[in-house]
């Protein structure tokens, strides 16, 4: 079985749409666990209504806390988390029908493999992937958050609640050094809505040329944070 977490924050206007698409999945041995994490729109009360109208025998869980960060919303969800395969999913992100199915077909079948990802559609903008590099990933961050992880090989200690930004490199890069390594799948298996945390995206060029934009300053320090912490400073 896969678990499904979703950490939430004020995404009331997507979250519908997310869970539609969890809904319309090939793969339906799944169970899709919500971390409210303090949001301030009423999507205790949107989730409710779809709830109440939704055709499955799967099992949902909706959780409230206070506000304290995606990382702490995902951990919340894996200590709830009965599947032996974890997916994080955004909140703002829509599956196409096949995705869960594909990305555990391709596990199943690399078995030195502790997680699959896939490329994706940030919009219009297609964020084409490329196979595991364990040199790239040292240098940068590539692999998606939303990837199916084996339960066996999640970090015992979960996400880094102490890391407000890259989130997902600091996790592949604490599994990469225990030697977990993953598998790229190469279709888009899902598309993400514009306006949530990978919003601040710019083009390649700007971290070059445009240095002193908030949003350059703030994505080089955020890398700097990672490196320090995993010794990677000097590549």
């Amino acid at each position: 079985m896969i678990s499904i977490i979703i950490p939430i924050y004020n995404q009331a206007k997507t979250i519908i749409k997310t869970l539609e698409s969890i809904n319309k999945q090939s793969y339906q041995e799944y169970e899709v666990i919500i971390i409210n994490d303090g949001s301030k729109d009423n999507v205790e009360a949107v989730f409710t209504n779809y709830y109440k109208k939704l055709n499955t025998n799967n099992h949902y869980l909706f959780i409230n806390q206070t506000n304290q960060g995606a990382p702490a919303a995902r951990n919340r969800g894996f200590q709830e988390a009965h599947g032996e395969y974890l997916f994080f999913c955004d909140a703002d992100a829509s599956l196409q029908p096949e995705a869960l199915k594909t990305l555990l077909a391709y596990l199943e079948l690399n078995p030195g493999v502790s997680y699959t990802y896939s490329s994706f559609r940030w919009g219009r903008k297609l964020f084409k992937l490329t196979n595991f590099d364990p040199e790239k990933l040292q240098k940068m961050p590539y692999i998606h958050t939303m990837s199916l992880i084996k339960r066996a090989d999640f970090p015992v200690n979960g996400w880094d609640e102490s890391i407000k930004k890259l989130q997902d490199w600091d996790l592949w890069l604490t599994m990469l050094e225990k030697g977990k390594i993953g598998l790229w799948v190469p279709q888009v298996l899902f598309t993400v809505t514009p306006g949530g945390t990978i919003s601040s995206w710019l083009p390649a060029f700007a971290y070059k040329l445009l240095p002193f934009l908030p949003s350059v300053k703030k994505y080089k320090r955020a890398m700097q944070i990672i490196k320090e912490k995993h010794g990677l400073q000097e590549r």
